[in-house]
């Protein structure tokens, strides 16, 4: 009995002391604690958001790439709009009446289940009509302005790298419900990757409604405000004063201009040609129609996201595959009697015959290439074509090709490299030979790279073998990048069959006049230039021209990748854009005036528009 006495004590007090505590937390909750109050009692009070400054977006020497100017937006509670002068309204922010009053009337409709919701009415309004709005405020019960930062852009370059802003829409918004109507977020390049860094906290004003809704004073003497924290500054890798250089070569261009340095895999400059004009950029609404159908595709970045055929260029590649396999030696020369005559055949230039590994690189040989490529492909140390491709797909993969290099700007494509499930396919199972994808030699056929993917390879023969993964940010002010890229990727491809190709590189650029030297034009006094041509074929009209370039040849500090679109021969247009980006770059000037004149008024945009 004296048992059953205690646990009934036990449980009353218990019961007690849960309820004691229950009703001192109510007591908190809706007497002591304001907190509690102001969101409990959203009707009483009235939140004006307050939008964090944006990080700014520095390029690698400091210089600002995306600053920040002040603006305004017209905010619209619902709720609180009564009897106004609509006409005024309209002429103040030069608005469409009837729209206005359609808009009006919709909000009027729906007042009850928005409430006390602010949303824009118009956005970023001009300094004049902010100024007008204030002086007649008073005519306008429901409205009010808020401020915010627009994106400003001191250098008429890097549209693209740099990315738009625009506002979240619904479908955004319920994926990100931390989101809400008339926040801005990144849409496209740097603004989007780093979008995290760049947003900042929002914040918010407090004020206290009277009976009637009016507001009345600001709640607890600002108390309860919240502080905007502004948006952490960014370093990127660009170099400001090269990019908008590389984007003056490429106007009346359509192609792609990027430069690496190898040491770091830092983005020096990424052109994509024709690109949005940043003067569009901050007001980006307004001309996304007219930049979406445009046939150009000036938002398509094509520096990341075109998978282009490498053309000559890619015969390094195999140079370097036929070399690591064993197959072939620097002293062997093959033969060349204008191209490669076995099977379907491949086309070549005059020049002189048999060559060299060397001279085959300096002269851009056809016929040189695609005799390696039978070698790797029938070599014996394999069970049959399958299992040689497999193992040449293996080191061009090691080269970056068909992969997505992980770099932080958005949109990167991986490129495309056949398989030899593809090749089962179009030739029929254990059908298809050397001959049968021989076009692969000379960078031709089932391949696709990106412009990204060519300057990687550039920055990989002037590492002799290695490369870090290209990225455009250095690193944030006050805050952590998520990302490494400190890691070296290394070429399945021994060192020294490296240093076998860049001889004929070194001497397709400083060969003397007579040579046969196929890039000539892009040799500048002093500094060495690599490099190697690329006239890749396009079934759809004019070839496209090709250029990758590393110098100096030892301790390289700038490797670059040229592609213009139906511009022909790699020497005529690809080569001395890219070496004038070289020139500028390590000397700070271009010497070769004649040259710069040739190419920044040179129009090949009317081959592609044709």
């Amino acid at each position: 009995m004296g048992v059953e006495l205690k646990k009934k004590n036990i449980l009353i007090i218990g019961t007690i002391v849960v309820a004691v505590l229950i009703l001192l937390q109510l007591v908190n909750l809706q007497i002591l604690d304001n907190q509690y109050k102001i969101t409990a009692s959203n009707n009483a009070f009235r939140y004006d958001i307050r939008y964090p400054a944006r990080g700014l977006i520095l390029d690698r020497t400091g210089k600002i790439l995306a600053g920040n100017v002040t603006a305004y937006d017209i905010m619209i509670t619902p709720f609180e709009v009564t009897e106004l002068d609509t006409a005024d309204l309209c002429r103040i922010f030069e608005l469409d009446i009837c729209n206005v009053r359609k808009t009006l009337k919709d909000y009027r409709r729906n007042r009850r289940k928005i409430g006390y919701q602010s949303m824009p009415f118009v956005k970023q309004i001009s300094s004049q009509q902010y100024a007008v709005f204030l002086e007649k405020a008073y005519k306008f019960p429901g409205f009010s302005a808020i401020s915010r930062t627009v994106r400003s852009y001191p250098y008429n370059a890097g549209a693209n790298l740099l990315g738009y802003i625009s506002e979240v829409d619904t479908s955004y918004i319920r994926k990100n419900p931390e989101y809400k109507r008339g926040d801005y977020i990144g849409r496209t390049g740097i603004e989007q990757s780093y979008e995290g860094v760049l947003k900042g906290e929002k914040g918010y004003n407090i004020f206290l409604r009277d009976v009637n809704n009016r507001v009345k004073s600001s709640f607890a003497e600002g108390q309860y405000d919240l502080n905007a924290v502004p948006g952490k500054n960014i370093i990127s890798s660009i170099d400001a004063e090269l990019q908008s250089y590389g984007e003056s070569l490429m106007v009346n261009k359509v192609g792609s201009l990027v430069a690496i340095e190898p040491s770091s895999g830092e983005i020096l400059t990424l052109v994509s040609s024709p690109g949005i004009d940043v003067t569009k950029l901050s007001t980006i609404n307004k001309y996304y129609s007219e930049l979406l159908n445009d046939p150009l595709k000036p938002m398509f970045n094509r520096a990341v996201m075109s998978p282009y055929p490498p053309g000559s260029v890619f015969k390094l590649v195999n140079g370097l595959v036929a070399l690591q396999e064993g197959v072939l030696d620097t002293l062997v020369r093959y033969p060349c009697s204008m191209g490669f005559h076995i099977g379907r055949g491949v086309a070549c230039h005059a020049h002189p015959s048999p060559l060299s590994l060397t001279g085959a690189i300096m002269m851009s040989c056809n016929s040189y290439f695609c005799y390696a490529f039978r070698k790797i492909m029938d070599n014996p140390a394999y069970p049959n074509v399958a299992a040689a491709f497999n193992s040449w797909k293996e080191k061009v993969e090691s080269l970056g090709f068909g992969l997505k290099l992980g770099t932080d700007f958005p949109s990167e494509q991986a490129g495309i490299l056949p398989t030899t499930g593809d090749y089962d396919k179009i030739h029929g199972k254990n059908r298809w030979s050397s001959l049968s994808i021989i076009s692969l030699a000379i960078g031709q056929g089932e391949i696709g790279t990106t412009p990204l993917h060519l300057a990687n390879f550039a920055a990989i023969i002037a590492n002799r073998g290695f490369y870090y993964t290209p990225h455009i940010i250095k690193g944030a002010e006050d805050t952590v990048i998520n990302a490494d890229f400190s890691k070296k990727h290394y070429a399945k491809i021994d060192v020294q069959n490296f240093k076998k190709l860049i001889h004929g590189m070194y001497l397709a650029v400083n060969s003397a006049p007579g040579s046969g030297a196929t890039a000539r034009i892009a040799a500048v006094p002093g500094l060495e230039i690599c490099g190697k041509t690329g006239t890749a074929q396009n079934p759809h009209g004019k070839d496209h021209s090709v250029f990758i370039c590393f110098a100096p040849k030892d301790n390289p500090k700038i490797a670059v990748a040229a592609y213009i679109e139906n511009a022909g021969f790699g020497a005529t247009w690809a080569a001395p854009i890219a070496s004038l980006l070289v020139e500028k770059y390590l000397n700070k000037k271009v010497e070769r005036k004649d040259l710069e004149v040739y190419i920044l008024t040179g129009n090949t945009m009317i081959n592609v528009l044709k």
